[in-house]
Protein backbone atom coordinates (compact mmCIF):
# COMPACT_ATOMS: atom_id res chain seq x y z
CA UNK A 1 0.00 0.00 0.00
CA UNK A 2 1.12 3.30 -0.70
CA UNK A 3 1.79 5.92 2.61
CA UNK A 4 -0.23 9.00 2.32
CA UNK A 5 1.28 11.68 4.24
CA UNK A 6 -1.79 14.39 5.57
CA UNK A 7 0.74 16.87 6.66
CA UNK A 8 2.89 17.49 9.50
CA UNK A 9 2.43 17.33 13.30
CA UNK A 10 4.74 19.01 15.85
CA UNK A 11 7.27 17.69 18.38
CA UNK A 12 8.69 19.38 21.26
CA UNK A 13 11.54 18.82 19.53
CA UNK A 14 13.38 22.20 17.32
CA UNK A 15 12.76 21.44 13.59
CA UNK A 16 11.25 17.84 14.28
CA UNK A 17 7.83 16.97 13.01
CA UNK A 18 5.82 13.96 12.59
CA UNK A 19 4.26 13.23 9.83
CA UNK A 20 0.55 13.05 9.88
CA UNK A 21 -1.85 9.90 8.95
CA UNK A 22 -5.09 8.97 7.98
CA UNK A 23 -7.09 6.08 9.69
CA UNK A 24 -9.49 4.11 6.86
CA UNK A 25 -12.27 1.77 7.97
CA UNK A 26 -13.44 -0.81 6.16
CA UNK A 27 -16.39 -3.04 6.32
CA UNK A 28 -18.80 -6.12 5.71
CA UNK A 29 -22.11 -6.80 6.02
CA UNK A 30 -23.67 -9.51 7.60
CA UNK A 31 -24.08 -11.67 4.43
CA UNK A 32 -20.57 -11.18 3.52
CA UNK A 33 -19.47 -11.79 7.03
CA UNK A 34 -21.24 -15.47 7.08
CA UNK A 35 -20.08 -18.56 9.58
CA UNK A 36 -16.90 -20.17 8.04
CA UNK A 37 -19.34 -23.30 5.95
CA UNK A 38 -16.98 -26.29 4.90
CA UNK A 39 -19.23 -27.20 1.99
CA UNK A 40 -20.10 -24.22 0.93
CA UNK A 41 -18.87 -24.55 -2.51
CA UNK A 42 -18.53 -28.30 -3.08
CA UNK A 43 -20.29 -31.22 -1.05
CA UNK A 44 -19.10 -34.80 -1.21
CA UNK A 45 -16.76 -34.08 -4.35
CA UNK A 46 -15.69 -37.61 -5.43
CA UNK A 47 -11.97 -38.46 -5.43
CA UNK A 48 -10.36 -41.46 -7.70
CA UNK A 49 -7.73 -43.73 -6.36
CA UNK A 50 -5.80 -44.21 -9.68
CA UNK A 51 -5.72 -40.15 -11.36
CA UNK A 52 -6.05 -36.53 -10.46
CA UNK A 53 -9.84 -35.21 -10.17
CA UNK A 54 -10.88 -31.56 -11.42
CA UNK A 55 -13.92 -30.73 -9.16
CA UNK A 56 -15.99 -27.87 -9.74
CA UNK A 57 -18.06 -25.60 -7.48
CA UNK A 58 -22.09 -26.95 -6.87
CA UNK A 59 -24.76 -25.52 -9.00
CA UNK A 60 -25.70 -22.36 -7.05
CA UNK A 61 -22.87 -21.99 -4.74
CA UNK A 62 -20.85 -18.59 -4.34
CA UNK A 63 -18.37 -16.72 -2.13
CA UNK A 64 -20.28 -14.14 0.32
CA UNK A 65 -17.20 -12.54 -0.40
CA UNK A 66 -13.60 -12.68 -0.64
CA UNK A 67 -12.53 -15.37 1.92
CA UNK A 68 -9.54 -17.91 2.00
CA UNK A 69 -11.12 -21.50 1.45
CA UNK A 70 -10.92 -25.18 3.33
CA UNK A 71 -10.79 -28.76 2.13
CA UNK A 72 -11.75 -31.24 4.28
CA UNK A 73 -11.44 -35.38 3.52
CA UNK A 74 -13.45 -38.10 4.54
CA UNK A 75 -13.52 -41.52 3.49
CA UNK A 76 -16.00 -44.65 4.03
CA UNK A 77 -12.14 -46.35 5.44
CA UNK A 78 -10.21 -43.68 6.45
CA UNK A 79 -6.92 -45.99 5.62
CA UNK A 80 -7.82 -44.71 2.01
CA UNK A 81 -7.01 -40.84 2.81
CA UNK A 82 -3.48 -40.13 1.23
CA UNK A 83 -1.42 -36.81 2.48
CA UNK A 84 -2.06 -35.05 -1.12
CA UNK A 85 -2.40 -31.06 -1.60
CA UNK A 86 -5.78 -29.77 -2.86
CA UNK A 87 -5.13 -26.72 -5.45
CA UNK A 88 -7.63 -24.20 -5.89
CA UNK A 89 -8.25 -21.87 -9.01
CA UNK A 90 -10.25 -18.87 -8.89
CA UNK A 91 -10.13 -15.34 -8.57
CA UNK A 92 -8.88 -12.62 -6.41
CA UNK A 93 -10.70 -9.54 -5.53
CA UNK A 94 -9.46 -7.37 -8.22
CA UNK A 95 -10.67 -10.34 -10.69
CA UNK A 96 -7.44 -11.53 -11.36
CA UNK A 97 -6.89 -15.33 -12.09
CA UNK A 98 -5.33 -16.85 -8.55
CA UNK A 99 -4.63 -20.35 -7.20
CA UNK A 100 -3.73 -21.78 -3.96
CA UNK A 101 -1.80 -25.20 -3.59
CA UNK A 102 -3.46 -25.92 0.56
CA UNK A 103 -1.55 -27.96 2.70
CA UNK A 104 -1.74 -32.03 2.91
CA UNK A 105 -4.09 -33.38 4.39
CA UNK A 106 -3.27 -36.17 6.64
CA UNK A 107 -2.23 -39.64 6.28
CA UNK A 108 -5.01 -42.42 6.76
CA UNK A 109 -6.96 -39.33 8.89
CA UNK A 110 -10.30 -37.65 8.08
CA UNK A 111 -9.77 -33.72 8.82
CA UNK A 112 -9.77 -29.93 7.45
CA UNK A 113 -7.20 -27.85 5.83
CA UNK A 114 -6.99 -24.12 5.98
CA UNK A 115 -5.70 -22.43 2.89
CA UNK A 116 -4.37 -18.32 3.36
CA UNK A 117 -5.41 -16.29 0.54
CA UNK A 118 -8.69 -14.57 0.34
CA UNK A 119 -10.86 -16.28 -3.19
CA UNK A 120 -13.60 -13.73 -4.37
CA UNK A 121 -14.61 -16.90 -6.91
CA UNK A 122 -13.58 -20.08 -7.19
CA UNK A 123 -13.88 -21.84 -10.83
CA UNK A 124 -12.47 -25.55 -10.09
CA UNK A 125 -10.52 -27.50 -7.42
CA UNK A 126 -8.08 -30.19 -8.79
CA UNK A 127 -7.35 -33.68 -6.08
CA UNK A 128 -4.87 -35.45 -6.66
CA UNK A 129 -5.45 -39.84 -6.59
CA UNK A 130 -6.12 -41.28 -2.63
CA UNK A 131 -5.22 -44.41 -1.54
CA UNK A 132 -8.18 -46.06 -2.21
CA UNK A 133 -12.25 -45.47 -3.19
CA UNK A 134 -14.67 -44.19 -1.15
CA UNK A 135 -12.67 -40.71 -0.63
CA UNK A 136 -14.78 -37.65 -1.29
CA UNK A 137 -13.43 -34.13 -0.32
CA UNK A 138 -15.68 -30.62 0.29
CA UNK A 139 -14.43 -27.31 -0.37
CA UNK A 140 -15.87 -24.02 1.29
CA UNK A 141 -14.84 -21.08 2.89
CA UNK A 142 -13.14 -20.38 6.02
CA UNK A 143 -13.02 -16.97 8.60
CA UNK A 144 -10.30 -14.91 6.80
CA UNK A 145 -11.89 -11.63 5.24
CA UNK A 146 -10.04 -10.53 1.99
CA UNK A 147 -8.55 -7.16 2.77
CA UNK A 148 -9.49 -4.26 -0.58
CA UNK A 149 -5.73 -2.89 0.13
CA UNK A 150 -2.11 -4.04 -0.38
CA UNK A 151 -0.35 -3.69 2.89
CA UNK A 152 3.80 -3.76 3.59
CA UNK A 153 2.80 -4.40 7.05
CA UNK A 154 0.09 -5.24 9.80
CA UNK A 155 -1.38 -1.30 9.66
CA UNK A 156 -5.15 -2.93 11.42
CA UNK A 157 -6.08 -0.80 14.37
CA UNK A 158 -8.47 -3.04 15.39
CA UNK A 159 -11.77 -5.01 14.75
CA UNK A 160 -15.57 -4.20 15.52
CA UNK A 161 -18.26 -7.17 15.48
CA UNK A 162 -21.46 -6.72 15.94
CA UNK A 163 -20.63 -2.71 17.36
CA UNK A 164 -18.79 -3.77 19.80
CA UNK A 165 -14.74 -3.74 19.77
CA UNK A 166 -12.85 -6.90 20.02
CA UNK A 167 -10.73 -6.88 23.05
CA UNK A 168 -8.52 -9.27 21.24
CA UNK A 169 -6.46 -8.23 18.14
CA UNK A 170 -6.86 -9.75 14.80
CA UNK A 171 -4.79 -12.04 13.04
CA UNK A 172 -3.72 -10.28 9.68
CA UNK A 173 -1.79 -11.25 6.62
CA UNK A 174 -0.64 -8.48 4.46
CA UNK A 175 1.18 -8.09 1.37
CA UNK A 176 2.69 -5.18 -1.08
CA UNK A 177 2.29 -6.89 -4.06
CA UNK A 178 -0.24 -9.69 -4.03
CA UNK A 179 -3.95 -8.42 -2.99
CA UNK A 180 -5.41 -11.53 -2.18
CA UNK A 181 -2.46 -12.38 0.79
CA UNK A 182 -4.02 -9.49 2.56
CA UNK A 183 -6.54 -10.87 5.12
CA UNK A 184 -7.74 -10.15 8.57
CA UNK A 185 -9.23 -13.37 10.76
CA UNK A 186 -11.13 -12.08 13.98
CA UNK A 187 -10.48 -13.22 17.15
CA UNK A 188 -14.06 -14.34 17.79
CA UNK A 189 -15.57 -16.80 14.73
CA UNK A 190 -17.88 -15.29 11.96
CA UNK A 191 -21.41 -16.05 12.46
CA UNK A 192 -23.25 -13.68 10.59
CA UNK A 193 -22.48 -10.05 12.55
CA UNK A 194 -21.42 -7.60 10.44
CA UNK A 195 -17.37 -6.35 10.62
CA UNK A 196 -15.79 -3.17 10.77
CA UNK A 197 -12.17 -2.81 10.75
CA UNK A 198 -9.71 0.33 11.31
CA UNK A 199 -6.60 0.56 9.88
CA UNK A 200 -4.12 3.53 9.49
CA UNK A 201 -3.19 4.86 5.49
Amino acid sequence: MIKRFFGEFPTELYNVNLPKFDIAACSWTSAQAVAADTNGIIDGGECSDSKAVTLTPDEGTEMPCARNITATVAATTEGNIKAVKVKVYGTNILGEKIDEELPAFTVDTAGSVVGSKAFATVTKVTVPAMDGTGVTVDVGWGDKLGLPVLLDHNAVLYAVKDHVRETTAPTVGYSSTDIESNTIDLYNDLDGKEVEVYFVI
